[in-house]
């Protein structure tokens, strides 16, 4: 009976979430909701991006898709751009398991450097229906201080 207690308590605890912002049921005769999370950059702390997801609960795995929109809601700066991975690859800033079968979900920084724009991606790391499911959004650095500085 122990065994049980504690099995709910970590789907109870699953649940909780501190980036989550909103969630919006998919109706009553469904365990699926859309959860909406609010990450804040860890090194540009002027973009915030929010994700929204689906999450079925009591299933082994939630679906792959995801949405992503990020945008400037504070100073942007060179010192702050000098700082970030530049590679083509970007840097990983979020990831979300969605399934006990290693699949995740995962935002990724990626500066254009020739365009000054930040790229986010957010992506399933496992294939779904013959296709690996995705989202993007931009963040333009025109009119911060980061644009006025030579992007390399």
């Amino acid at each position: 009976m122990r065994a049980v207690y504690c099995v709910l308590l970590l789907l109870m605890l699953a649940g909780c979430n501190k980036n989550e912002v909103g969630d919006v049921s998919l109706g009553v005769f469904t365990t699926k909701d859309i959860k909406l999370d609010a990450i804040v950059d860890p090194v540009i702390t002027g973009v915030t991006c929010h994700v929204s997801s689906i999450e079925a609960n009591l299933n082994l795995s939630d679906p792959s898709d995801s949405s992503i929109a990020c945008r400037q809601t504070g100073p942007i700066t060179a010192d702050m751009i000098a700082k970030i991975d530049k590679s083509k690859n970007g840097e990983v800033l979020f990831t979300k398991s969605k399934s006990i079968f290693f699949k995740t979900m995962k935002i990724r920084r990626i500066l254009d450097v020739e365009n000054q724009t930040l790229m986010y991606l957010s992506y399933s790391t496992k294939e779904t229906s013959g296709s690996f499911k995705h989202s993007l959004s931009t963040v333009p650095l025109w009119g911060t201080d980061a644009y006025s500085a030579k992007v390399q």
